[in-house]
């Protein structure tokens, strides 16, 4: 038995990176998933490879985001888990002096009132069977300022940590834990992209991660499906970090401190 069996999650974002592995690891911890996801293409595939559901939804809207929990609702009938990941990461998100207003209301539609939208039409599912936990994908900028600016992305990420910190307290009584992920970074398509277009700017990420590398998707998918179990049972309204110890850092070693 795995320590998902029989419980059912509900994964935004889950074509792709953190999201993916996600997926995989529920479902080889027991669980069936429902994968939201802009990407038409590919999902279906990925949620019959998965035995489970998949349905194009735009994280932004709420109609949208509502017929997601009622499908899981249907064909499992209960949600037992709902990660909420999507996000984005824009070029056109940087530091305050360049980013315009209509790059900071993309970011955050996406990244945190996606979030006010999932947990707000999960919880009538959860409250009614008196169970349920629920993880937003924050990130380590809601906890520390980063040099390489991405205001709203930044500021986004700050929202979902405290919007999940008040969850987590309103609802603990009711059988509900809400937590926050906040991976550092991860190697997904959205950091290859950095890469691609910047290289010298995620190159400057990586020299402040102690462990020397960037989070692998799995890495984050084994901390949300620990979240998502019964294993957690007295963990919420928290942030859970797994950065590769960035966030304590106040230098990265170098090989010569060990001599």
């Amino acid at each position: 038995m795995g320590k998902l069996d029989g419980k059912v999650g509900v994964i935004t974002g889950g074509c792709s990176g953190i999201g993916l592995a996600t997926a995989k690891k529920f479902v080889a911890e027991g669980a069936k998933v429902v994968i939201g996801d802009v990407d038409a293409v590919n999902g279906p595939r990925i949620a019959d490879e998965l035995g489970g559901a998949f349905i194009q939804v735009d994280v932004t809207d709420a109609e949208q985001v509502g017929a997601m929990f009622a499908l899981a609702k249907e064909r499992f009938g209960r949600i037992d888990i709902a990660f909420n990941n999507a996000g984005i990461s824009p070029a056109d998100d940087d530091s305050i002096l360049k980013t315009g207003i209509e790059a900071w209301d993309r970011v955050q539609r996406v990244n945190l009132t996606s979030v006010y939208l999932c947990c707000k039409a999960v919880l009538p599912y959860m409250l009614e069977q008196g169970s349920g936990s629920i993880i937003n994908t924050a990130s380590f900028v809601a906890l520390l300022g980063a040099a390489t600016s991405q205001i709203s992305y930044t500021a986004s990420k700050g929202g979902v940590l405290a919007m999940t910190r008040e969850l987590g307290v309103q609802f603990a009584g009711k059988g509900i834990r809400v937590n926050a992920l906040c991976p550092g970074p991860v190697n997904t398509p959205l950091l290859q992209e950095l890469f691609a277009k910047d290289p010298e700017r995620a190159a400057r990420r990586l020299v402040h991660i102690p462990m020397g590398r960037f989070a692998e998707p799995e890495e984050l998918a084994n901390a949300v499906a620990f979240l998502g179990s019964d294993e957690s049972s007295f963990i919420t309204a928290t942030e859970f970090l797994v950065d590769g110890g960035l966030s304590h850092a106040y230098v990265t070693p170098l090989d010569s401190d060990f001599d």
